[in-house]
């Protein structure tokens, strides 16, 4: 038999037949003796896995792994949203919402920074009063009509009407806004108002949908439950219970967003009633992403293929004292006392469960630049104050600091009542008040240990709770308090005005501690004028220097934003966040999905 009739062969122009080489290749493996043949195979596999490997190696070093669509997110919200309207939204369903739908001439990076989003570029005016943006002219809202000059205008005419009753108002009472031309628009203040440029992240609302909603039905019109913005999603249904109600929106990428299409091919909000109902969707697997909720649940939740992240909110929780009400408040010693003595470590650890921060001012964390050391010398604590003309080891309880100041300004126990007194010659005090705060779990715990600790100086107190919406028209509002425990929303631009200046005591202002310095207005004042950080921060330490001298408040904790996310979700960060909605600011860059591609086609960020 012919060894090559089974093996390829090529018959040449003689007629003759050659063993192509794969033949001569299996001719030689047969040569090969049975020990020969098993070294030939290993060699051959190795070969092959080195080859792999290598292969594998060079994807990853010219290779990069990029976004792809695709993907669904679940968020569960506490809350039903009202008003998915920029110009309205008040819960953070709203907010969360109107995130989502709507965008501004300008967009907030997840750093804080301002950059273009509507709006290709703006300038501002040498004097700081002229503010002029230009709009870019592929942005669209999501039913295609374009972006102008018209719907910007509209937006802040309905913000500035009385009538509409936003709660955006304040940020544009003044302002003048113009069309130059159908893409430009210029905003002229008064005076100069530096953390003016962030009014510009406000969502801009279609003209052309709401032109026949009149300010008076504003408010009642059904388009704020179903928007049309041009932000990165748009809704593509909703799901509403028998009353009418939405508890499901449905979104979809909005291919024209100015900053790129997300990725993220569906976004389901789903709302929920309480923490409570909240709690037993994510558990029953309604819903894979929840938020602002209570530290207890973080600490303890069983997370499926989840991380939790954490951010700082730019909040104030402390204890504001109404002297005008509790005449006991008039007195330096109690304010300084019950300062010292107030218990900040334990409500973080106690209450909030490490997720917060300790605060002794009237200034978020990580809100304020650095500045020389030199200017910071001025501030001085209560505690400094306290001990200044009596030093003492600084491993004295702060309980003890606090009744040797109370005993040198004249405080006595009173055998018969349990309770400190101090008699002058017109009157006689007594270290007895309330605490009026939310029937919201933490501040009602933090309530009850300032109380316990209180009571060890000798103090009386009362706590009184009340729901939000009560506590905010019966209590705040008229100022009906001893002092109330409560939050502060401060903002990334650090404006203290409103809840400081005098000329804020009373609503709708929100200096609940009807504080009065004339120092501190001048500050306030001329704070609002200088764009400088460095400047505006060595005003700030001035400001909260006078604040720790007076004592109108104790200042306890910032709490932080708690988020549970898929682990399955890349590109998500936050850095630093005002209000919950803001995790979102990023949201067209996450995804699930990815592909790799070689470096030289990966697309470039937008920012």
């Amino acid at each position: 038999m012919n060894p090559y009739e089974s093996i390829d062969t090529t018959t040449t122009s003689d007629g003759a037949r050659t063993p192509q080489p794969r033949a001569r290749l299996l001719s030689v493996i047969n040569e090969l003796s049975l020990t020969e043949r098993g070294l030939f195979m290993i060699l051959l596999a190795t070969a092959l896995v080195s080859g792999l490997v290598l292969l594998l190696d060079l994807t990853k070093r010219f290779t990069v792994e990029i976004p792809s669509p695709g993907g669904t997110v679940r968020e569960g919200i506490i809350g039903t949203p009202r008003f998915i309207n920029p110009l309205l939204a008040i819960s953070d369903a709203d907010r969360d919402m109107t995130v989502l739908v709507y965008s501004g001439l300008l967009h907030t990076t997840i750093d804080g920074e301002l950059l273009p989003d509507l709006a290709e570029t703006y300038s501002i005016s040498d004097d700081k009063k002229t503010y002029t943006f230009t709009i870019r002219e592929d942005a669209v809202f999501h039913d295609g009509t374009p972006v102008t000059s018209d719907d910007v205008i509209f937006t802040i005419e309905r913000a500035q009407d009385p009538l509409v009753k936003s709660p955006k108002r304040a940020n544009w009472e003044g302002v003048v806004v113009e069309k130059k031309d159908s893409r430009t628009v210029t905003f002229t203040l008064k005076q100069p108002y530096a953390p003016f440029i962030e009014n510009m992240t406000l969502g801009i609302l279609p003209q052309h949908i709401w032109k026949e909603t009149d300010a008076e039905t504003f408010s009642f019109s059904p388009i704020n439950t179903e928007p049309i913005g041009s932000g990165p999603y748009k809704i593509a249904s909703i799901k509403t219970n028998s009353s009418r109600v939405p508890t499901l929106y449905h979104l979809v990428p909005f291919s024209k967003y100015t900053l790129g299409k997300p990725y993220i091919r569906n976004i389901y909000m789903r709302f929920y009633s309480s923490e409570q109902t909240l709690l037993e969707g994510y558990e029953r697997g309604e819903v894979d992403s929840i938020n602002t909720i209570s530290p207890e649940y973080a600490d303890k939740a069983q997370v499926r293929n989840a991380r939790i992240e954490t951010t700082p909110l730019p909040r104030i929780f402390g204890l504001f004292f109404n002297q005008n009400q509790a005449p006991v408040f008039t007195l330096a010693e109690v304010r300084q006392a019950l300062d010292i003595s107030a218990p900040r470590e334990e409500i973080v650890n106690g209450v909030l469960l490490g997720y917060g921060s300790i605060v002794d001012g009237p200034i978020p964390p990580r809100l304020l630049p650095q500045v020389p050391a030199t200017t910071t010398a001025a501030t001085t604590s209560p505690l400094a104050l306290a001990t200044s003309t009596a030093p003492v080891a600084t491993t004295t309880p702060a309980i003890e600091l606090a009744q040797r100041l109370l005993a040198k300004n004249g405080w006595k126990l009173n055998e018969t009542s349990g309770v400190l007194e101090k008699k002058t010659k017109t009157q006689t005090y007594k270290l007895e008040f309330s605490i009026s705060t939310g029937n919201a779990p933490d501040l009602k715990k933090t309530a009850e240990i300032l109380k316990s600790e209180w009571e060890k100086l000798g103090a009386k107190i009362e706590i009184k709770t009340f729901d939000l919406g009560d506590l905010n028209q019966t209590v705040i509002r008229p100022r009906k308090y001893d002092a109330l425990l409560f939050g502060e929303i401060i903002g990334r631009d650090l404006d203290l005005f409103a809840f400081w200046h005098s000329s804020q005591r009373n609503d709708p202002g929100l200096n609940i501690a009807l504080y009065t310095n004339s120092k501190v207005d001048k500050i306030l004042e001329d704070v609002r004028s200088i764009s400088d950080p460095a400047n505006r921060a060595t005003k700030y330490l001035q400001f909260e220097s006078e604040i720790r001298k007076d004592v109108p408040a104790i200042f306890l904790y910032s709490p932080n934003f708690i988020y549970i996310i898929p682990g399955n979700v890349k590109g998500f960060s936050i850095a630093y966040a005002t209000v919950p909605s803001e995790r979102f600011e990023n949201v067209n860059e996450w995804h699930i999905e990815t592909d790799r591609v070689w470096n030289i086609f990966a697309p470039k960020q937008t920012y």
